[in-house]
Formats: structure tokens, sequence, C-alpha cells
């Protein structure tokens, strides 16, 4: 695990409520990772033909946690568990529910190089004994439940519980700069019924308001990813109206999707409605099954075994990919979804396996797309907001 250079800054907004700002610096590349040990083709093989599995009054705290990314970008920052306070990386993930970090009983090789809970080392830990297992898009974690205190900056949660993974699949997880999880969804999505972190703040009342919100830098560094900001909406990391739109199953933060336009060509596809998660645990825009041919062949790309590539020369003359959602065009340019790794061009999109849940086709909004927009989850009202990034 790198080090991390920390700057803290907390402002004193009003009388309980402070917003902090931790810089972290950003964790190296999965993705680059596993293909400098040998091991990225046979994994994306892998995973390629499976079904994604994973998706399965004013008081408190404004709370701005900057964060950094992994695979090609996922976005992650620090938390503490237990008395005294034991340091993790977690990925926030909107995308699932359960909360875990890596156990010091557990004896999978994706353990051996991340920080691990020590229980024995909290005066406030409770031990649950009841296991569960938890699966994602790239395996499944097993985990041995209990409580602790929580704490993210200003944000204290008691009695929060968690689980401490007793065994974790070695690849991605081996590769990954975090160590553990916590799953942002609706508590309906938590295996187990396990209590979410999040429900947590808001009975606790630690947020000032119900909403958290993400800002992803378009030109993420290892100093510098982007912010969740916890409780609030800052201002400052986007610009214009906020389009809101509601949640049509309270599960993940799903969406309806109007219609869907590569350049200015109209393509009916969700005419008859689409349905989005908006998953900051992904990284890739993923498109249904029966609509990713038709975009490949507009976007001119071929599939390879890196992706589905492009010309690097042809990006600017590429068009957008445009998403009305609640009557809102959110158009997506090339120079977000066009990935460039050392010069080869590929697509920042992937085929969605998981299926839908009332027929309709599924796209997953995942930080491809939010990288072009600050996304904010309103737990009050059920609903998702988009604002252009600042």
């Amino acid at each position: 695990m790198k080090g991390l250079v920390l700057a803290l800054a907390c402002l004193q907004l009003a009388e309980g409520v402070v917003r902090c700002r931790i810089n972290l610096k950003k964790g190296e590349s999965i993705r680059e990772k596993m293909r400098a040990a040998g091991v990225l083709d046979d994994y994306l093989k892998k995973i390629k033909y499976d079904p994604v599995k994973k998706y399965s009054s004013k008081k408190g705290y404004v709370v701005n946690q900057p964060i950094t990314n992994h695979l090609d970008s996922s976005y992650f920052g620090e938390i503490s568990i237990g008395t005294p306070p034991q340091k993790f990386l977690v990925l926030f993930d909107t995308g699932s529910s359960n909360f875990w970090v890596p156990s010091i009983d557990c004896k999978s090789p994706a353990c051996f190089n991340h920080a691990k809970f020590k229980p024995s080392e909290s005066n406030t830990f409770t031990p649950n004994g009841r296991s569960l297992t938890v699966t994602y898009g790239s395996g499944s974690v097993t985990v041995v439940l209990g409580s602790d205190t929580l704490r993210i900056q200003n944000i204290t949660v008691t009695n929060q519980d968690f689980g401490l993974s007793q065994e974790e699949p070695t690849q991605p997880f081996y590769f990954a700069d975090f160590d553990g999880i916590l799953g942002m969804a609706f508590p309906s999505l938590a295996v187990g019924g396990m209590p979410t972190a999040v429900q947590g703040m808001l009975q606790q009342d630690q947020l000032a308001e119900p909403i958290f919100s993400f800002y992803f830098s378009r030109q993420p560094t290892y100093q510098y990813g982007g912010e969740l900001v916890l409780g609030g909406i800052d201002p400052r990391l986007f610009h214009g109206a906020i389009t809101w739109a509601p949640v049509t199953q309270e599960l993940y933060w799903q969406v309806t999707v109007e219609e869907f336009a590569v350049g200015q060509s109209v393509t009916g596809c969700c005419s008859q409605g689409c349905q989005a998660i908006v998953d900051t645990g992904t990284f890739l825009l993923t498109v249904p099954q029966e609509y990713i041919e038709s975009i490949l062949q507009a976007l001119g790309a071929q599939e390879t075994s890196y992706g589905y590539a492009v010309d690097c020369e042809e990006i600017e003359n590429m068009p957008p990919i445009t998403f009305t959602i609640s009557g809102a065009q959110l158009p997506l340019y090339p120079s977000s979804y066009v990935l460039n790794t050392n010069g080869y061009c590929t697509l920042g999109i992937e085929v969605t396996y998981l299926p839908s849940q009332d027929t309709q086709p599924l796209w997953i909004l995942g930080d491809v797309f939010l990288k072009e927009y600050y996304t904010i989850f309103d737990t009050a009202y059920s609903r998702v907001g988009f604002a252009r990034s600042a």
C-alpha cells in the first residue's frame, strides 16, 4: 500500500455544521497492475461471460471527503473504525449496500497487503458471530459481522454494524489500493439485512441534510481524484441547474432513461423506457446487450481482447452520446467515453450483464459518466440529481 500524504482543512459553516476536506493521493490503476502481473487477460476473459452478480431537522455535519480512484478509476477514501481508531481506505460504492473491511483473521492473499481490523485492539468492538457472503461482479467476500464506532472526519457513528472479511477473491482485490467497501445503496439491497453506514449516519443525526454527493475529477491525479460530500451539496463543484430524477426502485439508485442519442441521431432505444443504475462502484458505462452492436457501429469501434478499440486520431471527430433523463439532455463527449492508454484507445463502455428487474433495458452509469456530472443522492426524497461538473 502506497503512503498517503494528508492535508486537513475544516471550515465551521454554522453551529453544528462543519465541512472538512482531506486531500488523498491517487492509487495506481488496478488494470495496469494486473496487466503488469500477467493476469489481466485471463481475469477479463473469466468475468466477461459471468453475470454481474454485484447487483445483488438540521443537525450533524457536512463533510467533504476527497477520493481517489481504482481499476481504471473507482473512488475511495479514508475512514476509521474502533477505539482507538484503526484506519482504512474504502471504496464508496452506490451500487451495493454492505460495509466491510479485512479482518486480522483473513488468510486470503488479497488480505495480505491491506490494512486489517484487529478486534482485540478496540475497546468498543462488539462481536456478532453471524457470517454472510457478499457477491460482487469480481467475486464473493465472506465476512463475520460485528459492530464498532465508525468515523469519517467529524462524523461519528457508534455501534455501526460492519463485516470483517474472512475470505476475499485474489483478483482483483489483491491489486486494489483500497482495503474494503462501504456500500451506499438502499438498505433493502444489503445482504443479510445488515444495517448500512448511511442508515447509521442518519439515525444518529450525523448529517446536516439526508443527502450525499459525488464529484469526480475529469483529470484525476495521485494527489486528488474528487470528493464525496456527506450531508450536503458543494456549489463550487458544479455549475448550472440540477436535474432531479426519481428513484424507480429502492434497491439501487436507479432512474428512468427516456431517450438515448448518438450524435444528432435519436436511436429510439428507450422509447418504451430504459432504466439506469447510478453506480460509483462501476468504472465503465454499461450498455444493454441488445444495443451494443448498433452503438459500436455508430462510433466506429472494433472489438478486441482489450475492449472496443477506436482510432486515437479520430477522437475529436466522434459524436457525443446523450441520455435524456427527466426531460433534460445529458451529453457525454468522446473526451470522456474514450480511454487513451499509452496511445491505445478504447471505448469506456461494456455490456450490461445484469438482468433487468422489470424487463426494461438496463444501463449502468458508472464513473465514465459521473466524471461529467456532479451527482447528488437524496435519501429523503429518493431521487438523484445531476449537474454539470465544474
